[in-house]
């Protein structure tokens, strides 16, 4: 389905749903995260990360039933080259992987100020392959994680000063309803 690497794909709709049929190989007209993550290369040759996976399935479905159907998938589609024309422009060495300075210019791009800390961190916790970067797969689920809790924070903060004042419930409140945590 998406390869990094390659050009985008045609959004063509008959284009699309012979794509959505391949990948559809159960035949019920839904497709499952299994599916999904069978039909998505994150250009390292190995299947997309199941937690990128299970969040795209959760932002794209729109019946809660854990599947997307064709119309679903238009979108999943487009939003997938979206994020790869992004990782694109950001992976300036062109080594289809993001490093601590590549990921910092591309969340500085996107409006957010971290300490450098915190860019080990979020290497640490989104490099499955433990070599200091993190593919293309990672890279979205680390950005999305990063939109979806800045979502939860500025609910919180109403008077846009960075700083919230939560219960320890409404902590845990605020991740367990983020969608991140399936």
């Amino acid at each position: 389905m998406a390869y990094y690497g390659q050009q985008p794909p045609p959004t063509d709709p008959n284009y699309l749903y012979g794509i959505f049929q391949k990948v559809d190989r159960d035949r019920s007209g839904n497709i499952s995260a299994n599916e999904l993550q069978q039909a998505l290369s994150n250009g390292t040759w190995t299947p997309f990360n199941p937690g990128t996976i299970r969040l795209m399935i959760t932002m794209f479905d729109k019946t809660g039933r854990g599947t997307i159907t064709f119309q679903d998938f238009q979108q999943l589609w487009k939003y997938i080259n979206d994020w790869q024309q992004t990782f694109r422009r950001f992976d300036r060495d062109n080594s289809g992987f993001i490093d601590k300075r590549e990921l910092k210019d591309a969340l500085t791009t996107f409006g957010y100020r971290f300490s450098d800390m915190f860019f080990d961190i979020l290497i640490q916790k989104f490099d499955r392959q433990h070599r200091g970067q993190i593919a293309f797969d990672d890279f979205i689920q680390s950005c999305v994680t990063i939109q979806i809790l800045t979502a939860a924070f500025r609910a919180h903060d109403t008077n846009q000063s960075g700083w919230i004042n939560v219960s320890f419930e409404q902590f845990i409140t605020m991740i367990l309803t983020s969608n991140i945590v399936t």
